[in-house]
């Protein structure tokens, strides 16, 4: 007979824990389970992985399968060693899939089928279904606020001849006040069925906010470009400007230059501290689009000479 190595098959490493080992035989199961996968050689795969877990589970049959040595090759002719389970006491039992006679002649050779659980036969495959994750559209001013939004989702699935198919169905959430971009947020047992009695999966959605015609969102806070007329910025004036909460009156310092920022703490989206709104100046320049506004820029070019390209030495 053929030696097996229960570790390749399950794709563990020889220390693995017993917490990799159950999630490594949950994601394999999910992936060859005869009822869901498509791959041609999933029944024999299922199988191999449940022989697996069976052995890699128990710390009794664990223990003594590792005293058999890592020499041994997978597809190597084996035969058990003399007293090779001495001192070992194997507990029936628990069996993953169906009764110890699917399993192969090397598994029997080791354990024997006088191991089996009498209802083993009787227990079903369970497996927790898979996460899904779906993106989730908001404004800005949701996040201000919080809102209820119901959304379509397309589920994949396969029909009663394994074909892929989109299943969609409508779910409410729950947008709270402050949330960020990129944020997760998880709804529980909305995710892929389980198989067997096994429970359902979550549903992870992430928050990605539409484009805004006035801020640039990063984390908590927000960035605006404020536009100023010339003798605004230069001799200082008290102007209005938008937030998401509403109009304020800001105070725009004498002598301001294109590019500088000013900060209101508070203002950005909200959480305990909220963000703050970053404002950067840009100075907007009236058309010369008149005899008198043309006059007016010849006259400024003779009475300030002012060159803006000093600073480069030009």
């Amino acid at each position: 007979m053929e030696y097996k190595d229960y570790y390749q098959i399950m794709g563990v490493a020889r220390d693995a824990t017993q917490d990799e080992i159950k999630r490594a035989y949950l994601k394999q199961a999910r992936k060859y389970h005869p009822d869901v996968s498509k791959e041609a050689d999933a029944e024999r795969r299922f199988k191999e992985i449940g022989e697996a877990y069976e052995v890699l589970k128990d710390p009794q049959k664990r223990a003594a399968y590792d005293q058999l040595g890592a020499h041994w090759k997978a597809g190597q002719e084996f035969r058990p060693p003399p007293g090779w389970d001495a001192g070992f006491e194997f507990r029936g039992g628990g069996f993953t899939q169906g009764d110890a006679s699917a399993f192969s002649d090397f598994f029997e050779s080791l354990f024997g089928r006088r191991y089996a659980s009498p209802h083993a036969a009787r227990t079903p495959f369970r497996a927790r279904g898979e996460d899904r994750h779906a993106k989730v559209l908001i404004d800005l001013e949701d996040a201000y606020h919080g809102t209820t939004q119901a959304l379509t989702l397309h589920d994949p699935e396969a029909d009663g001849q394994r074909r892929s198919k989109t299943r969609s169905r409508r779910v409410k959430v729950r947008i709270p006040k402050g949330v960020t971009q990129g944020q997760q947020i998880r709804l529980s047992g909305q995710g892929a069925p389980g198989f067997g009695q096994g429970p359902a999966g979550d549903l992870y959605l992430e928050i990605e906010f539409r484009p805004h015609p006035l801020y640039r969102v990063q984390d908590h806070d927000l960035y605006l470009e404020l536009p100023l007329a010339p003798w605004e910025a230069a001799l200082g004036a008290t102007v209005e400007a938008p937030t998401p909460g509403g109009h304020v009156t800001l105070t725009i310092p004498a002598g301001s230059t294109g590019g500088r920022k000013l900060r209101l703490k508070g203002r950005g989206i909200p959480d305990s501290p909220p963000g703050d709104l970053y404002v950067t100046l840009q100075i907007a320049l009236p058309p010369a689009d008149s005899e008198k506004a043309k006059a007016l820029y010849r006259q400024m070019k003779q009475d300030l000479n002012f060159n803006p390209r000093a600073r480069l030495g030009v």
